[in-house]
């Protein structure tokens, strides 16, 4: 896993703007970006789906394992993988610290959107 340079983590991590483009099922065609709540926990980026593992973006990211996301004014070719359940609480602090007071922040740390839980990395160019 490649991790993010310090200067970009933060940048995103400043902003709420990312969205999220997973391949499509050929595996060569960018799905439509999908606006989505992101976080940081040490230096990592999640992201998670409003409509639990339903959602067809997470559905893509989860299959295809990559894709693009745009953040903080640049465009980023990453690798999605489910995320670490032992960072799930981290990952939920995180969320009630950046989205405090949205009437959209209970749903986000139920278990549906929790179950769909997306650790979002930088891809190595081949």
């Amino acid at each position: 896993m490649t991790a993010w340079s310090a200067s970009d983590i933060d940048r995103i991590a400043a902003t709420d703007d990312l969205h999220i483009a997973p391949f499509r099922a050929d595996g060569i065609t960018y799905g439509t970006p999908t606006w989505i709540w992101s976080v940081v926990v040490d230096g990592r980026l999640f992201v998670r789906a409003w409509n639990g593992v339903r959602s067809r973006w997470y559905a893509s990211a989860i299959e295809q394992r990559a894709g693009r996301i745009t953040a903080a004014g640049d465009t980023f070719e990453v690798v999605f993988a489910g995320a670490d359940e032992g960072l799930q609480d981290q990952i939920d602090a995180a969320y009630r610290k950046k989205y405090a007071g949205s009437s959209y922040l209970p749903p986000m740390v139920a278990s549906g959107p929790r179950a769909a839980t997306v650790e979002i990395t930088p891809r190595v160019a081949e």
